[in-house]
């Protein structure tokens, strides 16, 4: 029998967090093939015909697809395992952005206190975001009004860590965990957002607004801004929905 790997005396558990990583992979699998349409509403979802189209054991398999039933994307049904959620209905997703922007405005005033520190982070995330939306824009100009999937989700995750950077320096636990939940059930946004990129320039522009209201004299300008980014937010699901 082998040993076990120790670091300092601990017993180094690498079974565990390879496990982890990959139902990590299997997850992000899944959801691309859930936010691309590859998989459509109402579709069962076989774990063992996943696990062999992904090439691994359906444990994992298992561990994902308990996961994203936590986003509201797939939905488990008695002795038939899952199925594809419908898209949440118009009225839903209001709901969804008017309960992000109450948990958000208040990060946003508690965070307004660690000012300086969080605009120099607030500088880089929304650098990265711009790439992104340059690097989406680009994709769109040169293929059409499709735009690839991981460009979308590369854009997705970076407007994500703009609005994360400002939890994170609430100064609050709970409100952190809450954006947790929150950025879970915003793929249910995302299941429509095929052709959302074009309000993307859009977004990132609010952002500069919110970058500079944080780095102004009065940093609780930040959080009014943020206010006036979420309305914009809710306004366009309005109007697509």
């Amino acid at each position: 029998m082998s040993a076990v790997p120790v670091r300092q005396g601990v017993p180094v558990a690498t079974a565990p967090l390879q496990r982890r990583a990959l139902r990590d992979d299997v997850y992000d699998s899944v959801l691309d093939m859930l936010l691309s349409g590859e998989i459509t509403p109402g579709e069962s979802i076989g774990i063992y015909s996943v696990a062999r189209v992904l090439g691994v054991s359906q444990t994992p398999v298992r561990e994902a697809m308990a996961q994203l039933e936590h986003t509201g994307l797939v939905e488990r049904t008695a002795l038939k395992g899952y199925r594809v959620a419908p898209p949440l209905p118009p009225e839903a997703m209001v709901e969804l952005v008017d309960a992000r922007a109450v948990v958000e405005i208040a990060a946003a005033h508690a965070a307004a206190a660690d000012a300086a520190a969080l605009v120099a982070e607030l500088r880089a995330a929304h650098a990265a975001h711009q790439a992104a939306t340059e690097a989406l824009e680009a994709s769109l100009r040169e293929e059409g009004a499709v735009a690839s999937l991981p460009l979308l989700r590369a854009y997705f995750d970076a407007d994500w860590e703009f609005h994360l950077t400002v939890f994170r320096h609430s100064g609050n636990r709970f409100l952190l965990q809450m954006s947790e939940q929150l950025g879970s059930h915003l793929h249910r946004l995302r299941q429509t957002a095929g052709h959302a990129s074009s309000d993307a320039r859009q977004a990132l522009t609010e952002h500069a607004h919110v970058l500079e209201g944080f780095a102004s004299p009065d940093p609780l300008q930040g959080a009014a801004r943020m206010q006036e980014h979420l309305a914009a937010v809710r306004a366009r699901v309005v109007a697509d929905g």
